[in-house]
């Protein structure tokens, strides 16, 4: 199959190219890319949803580079690009209450701008205390082309930047090419030290970043664009209880949470459901358990509601079985885990 990525990975592109002495729609149209895929006009209406092959993005890239003699073409184009190339992750990411939240909402749906990229959090890959790593590559087997690090590790960076206000503690970028450009460019565009030839591309940061509040979300704004992901975007990787978490997150608190009543959503026999999440090593209560307890957590920790309206909103019968889930699930009430969350 071939991996496809959104074109507005390239938004910003025919612009630099025509800066730099080139001709960015004609470049375009060489690899049959409609420049309309890419460029949104003044009002936004561009055809942002637009996919292309993910090769044919680095072969863009690479091509650029080499016919105009900008070996930092990537980061060039990353300074102007932000969070509106996510598309529809965007309003999620945006609208987190920390940087925790929101690099969680990348990580779990990058795949709608392309299925092939990943976000991971890993150790320091240099072992420093009070540091992570946050990855930045490719589930292919073949490597990012250099261009296309540059652009995806830097646009990372310029997403936390945006989202945290400003500089965030970054240690180190690591990459895994030789530089393309001065080594002084790349420092000056990270802000940090960088360092080549290694194993993976990484933002080495402190490991409290995930803590650190985001100012001007709104949580309904927020879970309204999660289910929109939920409901709209297949992962390429999907599993049945991912599909099952999904529907009982959008249907929880609105219709009975039963497993016949899912299985139909999926167009499944309720055995068959039973089948699958057996061999996935789980059971359609124990999801619903996980799903209720999730957001249970969000609407006693990040909302004023209720708690006897946080008790319909999860699906419970009565207060007091909130109450008692509450117990076995945070350990104590919930009114103690809304004070604790405040």
């Amino acid at each position: 199959m071939v991996s496809m990525t959104r074109a507005a990975a390239l938004r910003g592109l025919p612009p630099l190219v025509d800066q730099l002495g080139g001709d960015g729609a004609a470049l375009l149209t060489r690899f049959r890319v409609p420049v309309d895929a890419v460029e949104t006009d003044g009002a936004g209406d561009g055809v942002d949803d637009a996919l292309v092959p993910s090769r044919t993005v680095g072969r863009i890239l690479e091509t650029a580079a080499a016919e105009l003699a900008c070996p930092d073409l990537g980061l060039r184009l990353a300074e102007q690009q932000g969070l509106g190339v996510l598309g529809p992750l965007a309003v999620a990411v945006q609208n987190s209450a920390t940087l925790g939240e929101a690099l969680d909402c990348v990580s779990r749906f990058l795949f709608v701008h392309s299925p092939a990229l990943q976000v991971t959090s890993i150790p320091d890959p240099e072992g420093a205390p009070g540091a992570i790593g946050l990855l930045y590559g490719t589930t292919e087997p073949e490597p990012m082309p250099p261009q296309v690090v540059d652009l995806g590790l830097g646009v990372f960076h310029r997403i936390i930047l945006l989202l945290g206000g400003g500089p965030y503690g970054l240690r180190a970028a690591h990459l895994p090419h030789p530089p393309l450009a001065p080594v002084s460019r790349y420092i000056a565009f990270f802000d940090a030290d960088v360092r080549f030839e290694r194993d993976a591309a990484v933002l080495r940061v402190p490991a409290d970043l995930a803590t650190r509040p985001l100012h001007g979300g709104d949580e309904t704004v927020r879970a309204i664009a999660l289910d929109y992901l939920a409901s709209h975007f297949d992962r390429p990787d999907r599993t049945v209880t991912d599909r099952v978490r999904a529907a009982l997150a959008r249907s929880l608190g609105t219709s009975p949470a039963r497993i016949s009543a899912v299985a139909r959503l999926l167009r499944m026999h309720p055995r068959t459901l039973q089948r699958h999440l057996a061999a996935e090593h789980t059971t359609f209560e124990t999801v619903l358990d996980e799903v209720r307890r999730e957001t249970a957590h969000r609407l006693i920790t990040r909302t004023d509601l209720p708690f006897s309206q946080v008790t319909a909103m999860i699906g419970l019968a009565e207060q007091s079985a909130l109450t008692r889930v509450s117990r076995r699930w945070f350990g104590d009430t919930p009114r103690a885990v809304r004070r604790a969350g405040a």
